[in-house]
């Protein structure tokens, strides 16, 4: 529309819709000089946008900005005032800009400095009111107050307009340092006032601004759950698998899982403790109950205490856990079943252990122990008389931690001073179940390793001989034995790594250590019987088969223990030899295992180390001698003329044999009977079914425990057992598998919850083919896309959101110790998956249709230069040799690619559930997320996608910490 009078139609317009146009008549009388014609230019471009646009552009809002910065400090001029709020009130809530990313921050920066004078004339008009008020003329500025909030709260209300302003913020730090200040002043002047209506109007304003740095971190929690069986799964995993495991690592994971699932704090403490009690009740008898009770009153605690760190408040902590414990009180049966089962008050015991650590008051505790106490005078079966002289296991776990630190600084003492003192201590150890407690409680409070040190040292110690006594020589051969026995319980119990992980500084390797890693047999650990750390001197070996054959019994003066364990592999050979070839009778093999096993059982344990090697290699007609040997072997010696603690030392002997043994006997469908040792058996030893394939097990175990909606303890450790044989690929792929043939909405949220605690059993290999190999496929190939409809895609995009971010925040740290024991399977080659050289295609993405139309978007000279794979990590320069860090880079380019190509469908749905799922999670500022490997040139395909239009959304998926990454958000959000 062509206008012949521009100035005329203005002062038409203006008139028309405030009946008032003196302000522009009186504008040269009024305007400082200098700024009068740049507030008419205003007025012209204002108007002329409004003839051919229906918003205004980045010009106008320029011209703003610069009659703003021409000092106009002068806010007594009510007239010019007025007439920059009447501007302001035609954009502050429509503005746009489709101009280059420059001109979008530019709008950002006009933005902040329009608040930032608003707020000044606020704070102006509510002083001018104040005067009044106290000269007796209040409506001496409430007028210009009213109508300066009402411009704020018409700016502020935009989600856009902060949004840009968030922006603007990152920019210019001081600009908002500047509106802090004013806020501040406001707060002040508007606290005299006693007008509530313009004061509650100011707090609003106030808020919404303060609001604008944080608002990405704003989620709201679930409310309308109570049971979270991811958190339960999770604990109950660590509870059962990894006793020894650091604190941190868990509590990274469980705090993962609450952000991800946005769970109240006293629901979340309420679902630690009640998987604690779950496990006690569901533990094994033995070393698996002390295991459990360790991890429930010893190591939780500790969880919790640095927990409490990531919370707002330590008071808001601390009443979040009583909170949580008045949850659980009322959870009457599982308590009571857990004191049925620990024989005491367990609750008791765990608020006693919470209060010591700070966690709760002494209030708190005090009213909670006199509910619970309330509630078991009604359950008779708990006041039994039955097992009144049995100690339980709570109070001794938890009295068994100061006297491991006690032992530990006893082993610290020059044992060649007091080896006799020592000796006593160790056989105090072994009694009953103390050994079992101790190192339950050493393994609960981070101490395992320390303690398997120590008699690593020890056991070295008694290496090393000079002239002796036979007393001195009978001590040291129980120094030996016990340290060596303890040992290789300590590693059939909690794992290997836990006696290799802390590598000698002396750079001296140690007998034990090197016997373990070449001779004892472990799950997942093949040995070769003909290695050569099985073939050590012959003279030596010769002269110990003469001994152990011609002798009544060994002489302990002199002997070197520790050859005699090196060499006894070499020595059994020679006379299993014998044997077979009819020149050594059975009663000779009987005294010569008694030999063996008469003084130190460690020469024993050796024995069948090897015995076990050999059967494997043998066929099943030649095995039964071996067999036979490993027998006698494993019975005590019936003989009066023993070393002192030889039945405490042949009920460890025997416990470690079983497990040595376990495998080789299953394979042979052999039954060796070992003595009652008074420990567990091999509680989850065997699981699976005979003769049924395995991926049946895995579809039947995931069916059940989705009907169940949690995992226990047995399910935990049949899904392990599955991962280890059929491998991290067939494992994932299956489950994935089943996930997807799920059609209930409620089934498929409750699979996605307990699919990601059944991962955590590996979740960086997990991670790695769920992204890189079962997603791609899934999303490439258009005969699949039907399967990712709602709900099962919905629940697939979630589950591979929550194990992206949970595998990139975890894995610049150490694998757990249940991890390290797996065997790493080469899934792929992930060098050729993403390569380091930018040109050339990647394996995946030639894959995919040329989507190069779109790399140059962006319209200037930075745009342009961005190639359409150029994301933030490559800014950030993020090691591109990771596996991790490959897979996840390739994946946002897929993403990228199915966004900008032209094909829709179920695939193109997906992604939008993945980044809504991605945006959901994250906290606020994404440097460091997995969203920094999403290509730049995502985000404005993404916006184009309704339900990912939102300024929030395109603030969340964008890296603000980098310029550029700030300029895609700008030029994203001036757009919507």
């Amino acid at each position: 529309m062509k206008v012949v009078n521009l100035k005329q139609a203005i002062l038409q317009a203006w008139k028309e819709r405030w009946s008032d146009y003196q302000w522009a008549v009186n504008m040269k009388k009024f305007f400082p000089k200098g700024a009068t014609w740049d507030i008419l230019n205003l007025a012209e471009a204002l108007m002329e946008q409004a003839m051919i646009g229906p918003s205004p552009n980045p010009l106008i809002l320029s011209y703003l900005k610069y009659a703003i910065s021409s000092q106009f400090d002068d806010f007594s001029r009510e007239l010019c005032v007025q007439a920059l709020l009447d501007i302001m009130d035609m954009f502050c809530d429509r503005l746009s800009c489709h101009g280059k990313a420059e001109e979008c921050i530019g709008l950002c920066r006009a933005l902040l400095s329009a608040l930032h004078w608003l707020l000044r004339c606020t704070a102006a008009s509510a002083e001018r009111l104040r005067e009044g008020l106290e000269a007796g003329t209040p409506a001496a500025g409430e007028k210009q107050l009213a109508m300066c909030l009402q411009r704020l709260e018409k700016t502020l209300s935009s989600t856009k307009n902060r949004a840009l302003l968030h922006i603007a913020k990152l920019e210019e730090a001081s600009s908002w340092t500047a509106i802090e200040h004013c806020l501040l002043k406001l707060g002040e002047i508007l606290a005299n006032l006693s007008n509530p209506q313009l004061r509650s109007q100011a707090e609003q304003c106030g808020t919404l601004i303060r609001s604008i740095p944080t608002m990405l971190s704003v989620h709201s929690e679930q409310l309308h759950k109570t049971g979270f069986p991811t958190v339960h799964a999770v604990v109950l995993l660590e509870g059962t698998m990894n006793l020894t495991g650091e604190t941190q690592p868990l509590v990274e994971q469980l705090m993962m899982v609450k952000r991800m699932q946005h769970i109240p704090t006293p629901l979340f403490v309420l679902e630690i403790w009640k998987a604690c009690f779950v496990g006690l009740i569901e533990s094994p008898e033995g070393t698996g109950e002390l295991k459990w009770t360790a991890f429930t009153f010893l190591k939780i605690p500790q969880v919790l205490v640095k927990l409490k760190k990531y919370s707002h408040g330590d008071k808001d902590f601390t009443e979040d856990v009583n909170t949580a414990f008045e949850f659980l009180l009322k959870l009457t049966p599982l308590l009571d079943k857990a004191d049925q089962r620990c024989n005491c008050d367990c609750t008791n015991f765990l608020l006693q252990e919470c209060s010591k650590q700070g966690l709760l008051s002494e209030a708190s505790m005090n009213n909670l122990m006199a509910k619970r106490k309330a509630d078991r005078e009604h359950a008779p079966q708990l006041k039994s008389d039955e097992n009144a002289n049995i100690q339980p296991n709570p109070g001794l776990i938890l009295r068994a931690e100061p006297t491991v630190t006690n032992i530990l600084k006893t082993m610290d003492a020059d044992h060649s001073k007091s080896p006799e003192g020592l000796l006593g201590v160790l056989g105090h150890m072994l009694s009953g179940k103390s050994l079992d407690l101790l190192l339950a409680a050493a393994a609960a409070t981070g101490k395992l390793k320390s303690f398997a040190r120590k008699f690593i040292n020890l056991n070295e110690f008694t290496t090393h001989r000079s002239e002796e006594s036979t007393k001195a020589a009978s001590v040291r051969a129980l120094l030996f034995d016990i340290s060596f026995l303890m040992l290789c319980h300590v590693a059939q119990t909690y794992g290997s790594e836990v006696i290799l992980s802390e590598s000698n500084t002396g750079g001296e390797v140690f007998f034990f250590e090197t016997w373990m890693q070449t001779c004892m047999p472990e799950e997942g650990k093949i040995l070769n019987p003909d290695h050569p750390c099985f073939r050590p001197d012959s003279t030596k070996v010769e002269s110990l088969v003469a001994l152990l054959n011609n002798s009544s019994e060994i002489k302990l003066v002199q002997m070197k223990w520790h050859e005699a364990c090196l060499n006894i592999s070499a020595a059994i050979l020679e006379i299993l030899n014998a044997w077979e070839n009819g020149v050594l009778a059975f009663e000779s093999i009987q005294k010569i295992t008694d030999n063996i096993k008469g003084k130190v059982c460690s020469l024993a344990v050796c024995a069948v180390a090897w015995l076990v090697a050999h059967v494997r290699m043998l066929g099943l007609d030649e095995r039964e001698k071996s067999l036979q040997m490993i027998r006698q072997l494993a019975g005590p010696l019936y003989s009066e003329n023993t070393l002192q603690f030889y039945n405490e030392r042949v009920v460890i002997m025997s416990s470690i044999l079983e497990h040595m043994c376990a495998d080789v006997l299953q394979q042979t469908a052999t039954q060796i009977k070992f003595p009652s040792t008074g420990m567990d058996s091999m509680p989850y030893w065997n699981l699976l079914p005979p003769k049924r394939p395995i991926k049946e097990v895995l579809t039947d175990i995931f069916a059940k425990v989705l009907e169940k909606g949690w995992v226990d303890s047995r399910s935990i450790h049949i899904f392990d057992t599955l991962l280890h044989m059929g491998g991290v690929y067939w494992f994932c792929n299956n489950l994935i598998k089943e996930l997807l043939k799920e059609t209930r909405k409620e089934y498929t949220l409750r699979a996605v919850e307990l699919l990601y605690s059944i991962f955590c059993l590996d979740m960086q290999q997990v991670t790695l083919v769920l992204l890189g190999h079962i997603l791609p496929g899934l999303l490439t190939d258009s005969s699949k896309w039907h399967s990712l409809m709602d709900p099962p895609g919905t629940a697939l995009a979630k589950l591979a959101v929550w194990c992206a971010l949970s595998s990139y925040s975890s894995h610049k740290g150490q694998a757990s110790s249940r991890q390290k024991k797996r065997h790493r399977e080469d899934i792929e080659d992930y060098i050729s998956l993403f390569p380091l050289d930018d040109m050339q295609p990647s394996k995946l993405m030639r894959l995919l249709s040329s989507n190069e139309e779109d790399a140059n978007i962006l319209s200037s000279p930075t745009d342009r230069s961005m190639s359409s794979s150029l994301s933030a990590s490559q800014l950030h320069t993020v090691n591109m040799r990771d596996p991790l860090n490959r897979v996840l880079a390739n994946l946002f380019l897929l993403i990228s690619s199915i966004l900008g190509s032209r094909t829709a469908g179920p695939h193109t749905q997906f992604v939008q559930w993945f980044m809504e799922e991605c945006v959901d999670c994250l906290e606020q500022g994404s440097r460091g997320s997995i969203l920094q490997f999403m290509p730049f040139t995502t985000v404005s395909e993404l916006v184009k996608v309704s339900a990912m239009s939102s300024p929030k959304v395109v603030l969340a998926i964008t890296d603000l910490s980098l310029p550029l990454g700030r300029q895609v958000a700008a030029k994203a959000i001036a757009a919507l």
